[in-house]
């Protein structure tokens, strides 16, 4: 990934919260059959002792061929990306002196480096799902669990999922946020998003300072 300094994030809990917070990952691997991705939530364990960044875990159903086509050691990278928009450079103070400025796009990403082991294991899934099941229903009136459904039922589900574990060797975060611009340029493209609904992306350029 191209990564102009100004837009590299390096504080590790920055990085960790836009993953917990948007864990919808795109997962990339290179199988026999080539390149392949694929879209998985992720539970992220910052704790776990597999890698110097933690360890992130989910499942696939078993029909998909994703982990077949691995080897247990393989190379993975994880992206996960926050909000994003377009910029334009009518938003910029200084577009209406200079008239030198020219459209953009702003976004924040995460990309997690690590290696890859396939969890063929009825326990792992179990107490993965449940994890995750109660981490995402938490903020619903009437959280749904494991338990509401039929114990077969369950178990017959479980049979068809497979789960998933990379040790995250590195993180790279970008976060273009205008860092690159005069502070009034940034402050005010970052209000206009603000009002038309874009909030989280432009209080993260409210907040962001200038390139160093």
């Amino acid at each position: 990934m191209y990564l102009p300094s100004h837009f590299e994030e390096r504080n590790p809990e920055a990085l960790h919260d836009l993953i917990a917070k948007h864990p919808l990952g795109m997962l990339v691997t290179h199988g026999g059959e080539g390149l392949d991705a694929n879209h998985v939530p992720f539970e992220l364990d910052t704790g776990a002792a597999l890698g110097p960044h933690g360890v992130l875990r989910a499942h696939v159903a078993r029909a998909n061929p994703l982990w077949q086509s691995v080897a247990d050691g393989d190379e993975v990278l994880v992206v996960f990306r926050a909000e994003q928009a377009y910029i334009s450079p009518n938003w910029y103070p200084s577009k209406h002196e200079a008239h030198k400025l020219v459209p953009t796009w702003n976004y924040r990403v995460v990309h997690a480096h690590g290696r890859i082991t396939v969890r063929d294991d009825e326990r792992y899934v179990r107490g993965l799902v449940a994890r995750l099941t109660r981490h995402h229903e938490a903020g619903q009136p009437k959280p749904w669990k494991m338990g509401d459904a039929p114990p077969d039922h369950i178990d017959t589900l479980l049979k068809s999922i497979v789960g998933v574990e990379i040790a995250v060797a590195r993180l790279v975060g970008k976060f273009k946020l205008s860092q690159n611009r005069e502070p009034r340029d940034r402050v005010n493209a970052g209000q206009v998003l603000i009002d038309q609904g874009d909030h989280e992306l432009g209080q993260a350029m409210l907040a962001a300072g200038p390139a160093a």
